[in-house]
């Protein structure tokens, strides 16, 4: 069915004539004199008829022509963009998963637009899995907050930073206020931050390259986990220095540079593409770009 019948229908109806139907439409008399050709064949009436010098609708096509004019209506609602985002009158519910030092960035301006601009929309922060799901690919989860560069089609992205690896340990930590050198850092006890609970990293890598091994005594799923650990013992952990600063701080860890460089992690948001363009989206992503 070729749905462009109905706009031509709409027009004849509201003109009662082929010839202002085609201005109206910007086609030819000819050519509208066809699609009204169509249109009868399509709804078995004549809808138009000669009566004198002009024509007036059937009976059936004043039946339809309310009918057509709503669908048409409705049709050009569709395809019109979007108009200025209202967030006083916004009824969303959003999902966003993530690491949780990046959540726990975003949560304080969020949860505070959402009290004070956005009251009808709410948001569930979920924790990362220990799995790469297509979450997003399937709607179930809106936004993404990580530090991995997405490989897979249909998936938006968009770097909003790169963060530097520092060494954190607690402020009363025997070596807080020692020289640190590589050989001293392989010998302290360290955890890492894996959702996947692995024990091995890039300080591993950078150790080895100069005949060194680390002793790492747990892995932790969760920066907060391991630098709670940090706060109450002697064990130092390799975070994200500014996104993991603020937490650090209140727990009374302090960061130090590593005696080795280590490559900076980027802070990544992502979306399915689906959202390019919806301005609830585009202003949730602007929420996570202002705090991260």
């Amino acid at each position: 069915m070729d749905l462009n019948l109905l706009v031509a229908l709409d027009a004849l109806l509201e003109e009662n004539s082929v010839a202002a139907a085609a201005e109206r439409l910007n086609l030819s008399a000819p050519a509208m004199s066809r699609t009204l050709a169509r249109i009868r064949r399509a709804t078995g009436d004549d809808i138009l008829v000669r009566s004198g010098r002009s024509m007036v609708p059937t009976a059936r096509a004043l039946e339809l022509r309310d009918e057509a004019r709503e669908l048409v209506r409705r049709a050009s609602a569709v395809l019109t963009p979007p108009q200025e985002l209202d967030l006083a009158t916004l009824d969303r519910h959003f999902t966003v998963r993530g690491h949780d030092a990046l959540l726990g960035a975003l949560a304080p301006p969020l949860t505070s637009s959402l009290r004070t601009k956005a009251p009808l929309v709410k948001v569930s922060l979920l924790a990362e899995t220990d799995t790469d799901r297509p979450d997003l690919a399937r709607g179930h989860v809106d936004l993404e907050l990580g530090s991995t560069v997405p490989d897979r089609t249909g998936i938006s992205y968009e770097v909003l930073g790169r963060d530097r690896m520092v060494l954190a340990l607690r402020r009363g930590h025997p070596m807080a206020g020692r020289r640190l050198t590589l050989e001293r850092l392989a010998e302290l006890d360290h955890v890492t931050i894996s959702r996947r609970g692995r024990l091995h990293g890039v300080l591993d890598e950078a150790l080895a390259a100069r005949g060194l091994k680390r002793r790492v005594l747990a892995a932790l799923p969760t920066s907060a986990a391991a630098l709670d650990v940090v706060a109450g013992s002697d064990v130092v952990v390799v975070v994200a220095e500014r996104v993991c600063g603020p937490l650090a701080s209140r727990l009374g860890v302090v960061t130090r540079t590593a005696p080795v460089d280590l490559p900076p992690v980027e802070v990544v948001m992502t979306w399915h593409h689906r959202h390019d363009s919806d301005p609830a989206h585009a202003w949730l992503r602007g929420e996570a770009r202002a705090a991260l």
